[in-house]
C-alpha cells in the first residue's frame, strides 16, 4: 500500500471509529507511522480530521432527534452523557476520544443544540491529543 492509500485507508477508519460503529483506527496510525515515519504530521491530521468529522456525525444524529424539551424528562434520569453535557457545556467534547461515552457526549451535544463551532473545537482537540499521544509514544 503506498502513502496515499494508507493515509485514505487512516481517515476511513478514524471516521468509522468515532461513529457508533466500532473501529480501531489507532492501530492504523501506528501501522502508517511504523510504514511511513515521515508521515508523523500528515497521518497526526488525517487521523484527527477522519475522527473529528465522525465525532460531529454524532452530533448531527443528536441533533436530528426530537426537542431537547420534549424528552428530556424521560432521558435525562438515564443518561449521564446528557447531563455531563448539560452541566459542562462544549468544553466536555474534549473527552469524546473516550471509548463508548464519547459517542453518547457527541450525541448529546447535538440533542443539546450546544454550539456546533465549539463542539467541533473541542471534539479536535480531544481526538487530536489522543492521537498526538500515541504518535509521539511509538516515533
Amino acid at each position: 500500500m503506498d502513502e496515499n492509500a494508507s493515509l485514505l485507508a487512516l481517515f476511513t477508519s478514524s471516521f468509522l471509529a468515532a461513529t457508533l460503529l466500532p473501529g480501531g483506527s489507532e492501530a492504523v496510525l501506528v501501522g502508517v507511522l511504523i510504514a511511513y515515519p515521515d508521515l508523523f504530521w500528515p497521518a497526526l491530521n488525517v487521523a484527527t480530521l477522519g475522527n473529528t468529522l465522525g465525532g460531529l456525525s454524532s452530533y448531527v444524529i443528536g441533533h436530528l432527534l426530537p426537542d431537547e424539551q420534549a424528552l428530556s424528562k424521560k432521558i435525562s434520569r438515564h443518561a449521564h452523557g446528557l447531563e455531563w453535557t448539560r452541566r459542562h457545556g462544549a468544553p466536555i467534547l474534549f473527552f469524546s476520544w473516550l471509548p463508548l461515552i464519547g459517542d453518547v457526549l457527541c450525541v448529546a451535544a447535538g440533542w443539546l443544540r450546544i454550539n456546533w463551532g465549539s463542539a467541533a473545537f473541542f471534539i479536535a482537540i480531544g481526538k487530536f491529543a489522543r492521537y498526538w499521544v500515541i504518535a509521539s509514544a511509538i516515533s
